[in-house]
């Protein structure tokens, strides 16, 4: 079966300069998509921006959006230029501290909420009246299996990502009437310089090589090894397609098949 295509479909991406934003924006514009898309990294902006296949494709801008006020700005930016979008992907995420909660710093836990969680709700409280307004839309949240099954050391991370499953379930009961789907992807270890630093931070709090973390994390699953951020985004493409016209309410685990998580 053929993904139906999203040519010309007006898609706004958070957190897409690097890792698997990135990539999923490439995705979007290779299959014709115009994008929207923001980052907090300025320098990865700029290298988005001078790409020669993608620099005249886009719209990008400088946002952190654990800030209210900025995600509102990028928003009336949007609007300049278009009075309606269609999709959605809530990609905002850090890996948050690795620790024992007793031990953990109460302002790292509110900043991992802040940017896992509340960024979320800032980005869906602008999109959702532009997506009403296409008749038919499409949002993707992007959750984890820690966001399933929990994960040891890592609770303001699963509470962050927990907290994403139900508000997409949510989301797609009320917004189920305006023909707006709303699913969740949850990637298991997807390999690239983000998991390097959570095996780095893993290995340093339980004393053990790197190698063995990394080792122990691939050996989680039934495929016994890391996804790819072309994974991601592959099942992001299908869910934002009219292929798949009624997948709403679901959350998608892209993961090799998670068998344990300690």
């Amino acid at each position: 079966m053929a993904i139906k295509n999203i040519r010309d479909k007006k898609i706004v991406i958070s957190a897409a300069a690097d890792g698997i934003g990135w990539q999923i924006t490439k995705t979007c514009l290779n299959a014709g998509a115009k994008v929207f898309l923001c980052d907090i990294n300025k320098n990865s902006l700029k290298r988005v921006y001078s790409h020669p296949l993608y620099k005249k494709k886009l719209f990008a801008s400088v946002v952190d959006a654990s800030n209210e006020n900025e995600v509102i700005n990028f928003f009336r930016e949007i609007k300049k230029k278009f009075i309606k979008i269609d999709i959605l992907i809530n990609n905002i995420g850090i890996a948050g501290p690795t620790g024992q909660i007793e031990k953990l710093n109460s302002k790292e836990w509110e900043k991992t909420i802040q940017i896992n969680l509340n960024s979320h709700f800032y980005f869906l409280k602008q999109s959702i009246p532009l997506i009403k307004k296409s008749k038919k839309g499409s949002i993707i949240n992007l959750s984890s299996t820690a966001g399933i099954y929990g994960f040891p050391l890592r609770s303001p991370y699963a509470a962050s990502k927990w907290a994403i499953i139900g508000l997409t379930k949510t989301l797609a009961m009320e917004l189920g009437k305006y023909n707006i789907r709303v699913n969740a992807i949850c990637p298991g270890s997807v390999s690239g310089e983000r998991m390097d630093k959570v095996i780095a931070a893993k290995a340093n709090s339980v004393k053990e090589s790197k190698i063995k973390v990394r080792k122990d994390l691939e050996s989680m699953t039934s495929i016994k090894g890391f996804v790819t951020k072309q994974d991601i985004a592959n099942m992001t493409l299908f869910l934002i397609s009219e292929s798949s016209n009624h997948i709403t309410g679901q959350v998608f685990p892209v993961d090799g098949h998670t068998e344990r998580m300690s």
